[in-house]
């Protein structure tokens, strides 16, 4: 059995992640190809002694369960997209390392733009004081040294489809490369 391919799709709180992993793994599967998409937040839902911690450590721990989920599942064979913020260096490198079909994908938004968005009123309640452990306010975000590919989400949501397109074009090249 051959290894399934692992699209990490990494970028701050409100930065689109969740719905151009959504729109990936529509056009996957409309070309034919199955894969499984992961997300983050829904990670933390599904298992409730994920929401305690939000603190550096217990982000820290979410981010290696989420890898090892991701490897489990592409040892398997099976296409893996997964939507999450991973902040750590040292969880891109091992993804790197580990993963033998990774493709790194860093939506890009500056903070302030997420900031005036603030879709789930995240960095609002932040600047009050209201939750704490906020990356990119309180806590720092390791960018992505080297990714794969670089979009900028700054636009308005029209801009998904073509985002999710390129990301889906490489995902096809990666399967065809490594078929």
């Amino acid at each position: 059995m051959k290894d399934g391919i692992v699209v990490w799709i990494t970028g701050l709180s409100g930065a689109g992640k969740s719905t151009i992993s959504r729109r990936v793994a529509q056009i996957i599967r409309q070309g034919g190809s199955n894969c499984i998409l992961l997300d983050g937040d829904e990670i933390r839902q599904v298992f409730p002694d994920l929401q305690a911690g939000h603190d550096r450590e217990s982000r820290l721990l979410q981010a290696h369960r989420n890898s090892g989920l991701a490897k489990l599942l592409s040892d398997q064979g099976h296409t893996v997209i997964f939507a999450t913020m991973s902040l750590f260096v040292e969880i891109q490198e091992w993804n790197r390392l580990n993963f033998p079909a990774y493709l790194e994908v860093f939506v890009d938004v500056p903070i302030k733009l997420l900031e005036e968005r603030d879709s789930k009123g995240l960095y609002s309640r932040a600047k009050q004081g209201l939750v704490k452990n906020v990356v990119g306010i309180h806590l720092d975000y390791d960018r992505p040294g080297s990714p794969d590919l670089v979009v900028d989400n700054s636009g308005d949501i029209t801009e998904v489809e073509a985002i999710a397109q390129e990301i889906a074009n490489l995902v096809n090249d990666r399967q065809v490369c490594s078929g």
